[in-house]
């Protein structure tokens, strides 16, 4: 008997069929939303491929292949991203992700070397802090949902209050609010276990790190340590930004990753 397909993340394509293909990863608690700012530029030169992490957006919890409490790790969510790959007939394929879609970029470069065709890691983390800190919020999330974020989440977010007040930053607070509480949670499992430091050396993808200087939740000095850690490794900080820069800057994180892409496409 051949075995079932996997069950897959809730994706979306946009973009040229044939054009080189290019997955975008989101942050926690966001929807594929995230990176609305930027598919009109990057739709003109890519196959874009957009998905929702377990649990957030139109992905059900159940592609996970363990959800009990501490089960979930990156490798898991990447498995997810290279089975929506294969589905698609993607080999080889450009990345970039934001945060944990950062994150699971990072992983990628380091485990899978092979399928990456070039990254970028937007306001992300070889480690993000303490587990302790992550698994405290995943137990909180798993007693008492999301809503228990919505209040401090617009600071870390955005450096500037009137993006959160606006239609697109209310959207994605609105996300946040109707993420499942355990795929939420798994996904805190999985930033709580990623520490990718010793590994940035091996990474041989062109990459680009691009980072908000007001980013309260990976500041700048992360973004610097994967930069330094991975060989030819561009930097980009964008002025006026906390940990959503792409869309509280656009302009800026789209001239960043058009210029990353351009140069990755051509070598590649």
């Amino acid at each position: 008997m051949t075995a079932p397909a996997p069950a897959l993340l809730h994706h979306r394509l946009d973009g040229p069929e044939g054009a080189p293909p290019l997955v975008l990863g989101p942050s926690l608690g966001t929807s594929l939303t995230v990176w609305e700012p930027q598919l009109t530029e990057l739709t003109r030169t890519h196959r874009v491929l957009r998905f929702d992490l377990p649990g957030h957006g139109g992905s059900p919890v159940g592609v996970l292949p363990d959800p009990a409490p501490g089960s979930t790790t990156v490798a898991h969510l990447t498995r997810l991203v290279l089975d929506v790959a294969d589905h698609h007939g993607w080999r080889v394929f450009h990345y970039a992700g934001i945060s944990l879609g950062g994150a699971i970029g990072a992983y990628l470069a380091v485990h899978h070397a092979d399928r990456l065709a070039s990254l970028a890691m937007v306001c992300s983390s070889a480690r993000f802090g303490e587990p302790s800190g992550w698994r405290e919020r995943a137990a909180t999330v798993r007693a008492h949902g999301t809503a228990a974020l919505l209040q401090p989440t617009p600071g870390r977010w955005f450096a500037d209050p009137g993006t959160a007040a606006g239609p697109r930053g209310a959207a994605l607070l609105g996300d946040l609010a109707a993420a499942d509480r355990a795929g939420y949670a798994a996904c805190c499992d999985a930033l709580a276990g990623y520490d990718v430091r010793s590994g940035l050396w091996s990474v041989a993808a062109r990459t680009l790190v691009v980072a908000g200087r007001q980013d309260p939740a990976t500041p700048p000095a992360h973004a610097r340590e994967i930069a330094d850690g991975i060989p030819g490794a561009a930097l980009a900080e964008v002025a006026g930004a906390a940990h959503l820069a792409g869309v509280e800057r656009p302009d800026a994180v789209n001239a960043a990753l058009r210029v990353h892409l351009d140069a990755a496409t051509r070598g590649h």
